[in-house]
């Protein structure tokens, strides 16, 4: 270790010491508690007190159909809004760097990215009322357009839920993921473009050959970063928009946690529901990496 060096810089080190302590105290911290999904976890018992039961509640989470559900429920939709997500940003950021006009550009800009901050809460209101059978401006739509004969019951039939929630991510954050990749456009040397332009290439041939290229590194951190986060689809808008009827398919492992640890006082259970998706995000993270690596594309570690 370089002890010279932390000398000269330890200004920089005293400002870094509260935010080390803080990501001690609320991320390492409560790991001990992972303890709790290898036991029979009863509140009222001190920690020597417990039932040891080793890895019988990842037993029985993998043989419980009501888990494999949940599991495939959360990697769909995360798969969807991950997709569509990159889609998106990405389509966007590259459309908003053709447009010429300043002040179009920042007007689509502001109001794309508006939606970022608004709560879950409002966003389910929205998305309820635009989807509701009697005056929802969906179903208005699309029996004007001659799409459908009869107003579609968007929010009671399972099959619907998987895009709702796609379009409603997207609609939320697309924006706002587009500003990174704008950032990344403008770190492309123009000169590449003059060059481009000298050897007569169109637009279209300079945003595969320049713009796209010129992206990659940000994507494939961006990309990392999100497998990180495969088995996070969600907890507030399948919470708030998931009723009985659709049940099958809104349930998230976050809602399967709440569910077990906090109504049904299962402790242990909802722990190793909850460790298992921190060790498998962890791990796509370090293959994502890996690969990465092996690709020589930009890597996250």
């Amino acid at each position: 270790m370089n002890w010279k060096l932390i000398r000269n810089q330890k200004q920089l080190m005293l400002m870094s010491l509260p935010l080390l302590v803080y990501v001690f105290i609320f991320s390492y911290v409560p790991i001990w508690g992972w303890s709790m999904a290898f036991q029979n976890f009863k509140p009222a018992r001190n920690f020597w007190q417990q039932e040891w039961v080793g890895f019988k509640h990842f037993q029985f989470l993998f043989s419980d159909d009501t888990f494999l559900r949940v599991l495939r429920n959360t990697l769909a939709m995360s798969v969807i809004n991950m997709v569509l997500g990159f889609i998106t940003a990405i389509g966007l950021a590259v459309l908003l760097n053709e447009v010429k006009n300043k002040l179009f550009k920042r007007s689509i800009q502001t109001i794309s990215y508006l939606p970022h901050f608004l709560s879950w809460i409002i966003v389910t209101g929205i998305v309820a009322t635009s989807l509701s059978i009697e005056d929802g401006i969906v179903n208005d739509v699309l029996m004007r357009l001659g799409l459908i004969e009869s107003p579609i019951l968007w929010l009671s039939e399972g099959k619907y839920f998987w895009g709702i929630v796609g379009a409603t991510h997207v609609w939320k954050e697309v924006g706002w993921n587009t500003i990174i990749y704008l950032a990344a456009i403008a770190s492309i040397d123009p000169s590449l473009y003059e060059a481009a332009d000298m050897d007569g290439a169109n637009r279209y041939q300079k945003m595969w050959y320049i713009t796209l290229p010129g992206m990659r590194p940000i994507i494939v951190i961006l990309l990392i970063m999100n497998l990180g986060w495969i088995l996070e689809a969600g907890f507030e808008l399948q919470y708030l928009l998931g009723n009985g009827l659709v049940m099958d398919w809104s349930e998230t492992i976050d809602i399967f946690v709440l569910k077990y640890g906090l109504r049904q006082g299962n402790y242990s259970l909802a722990t190793a529901a909850g460790m298992f998706k921190t060790v498998v995000a962890i791990t796509l993270i370090f293959i994502a990496n890996r690969i990465a690596k092996r690709l020589g594309e930009e890597r996250l570690i």
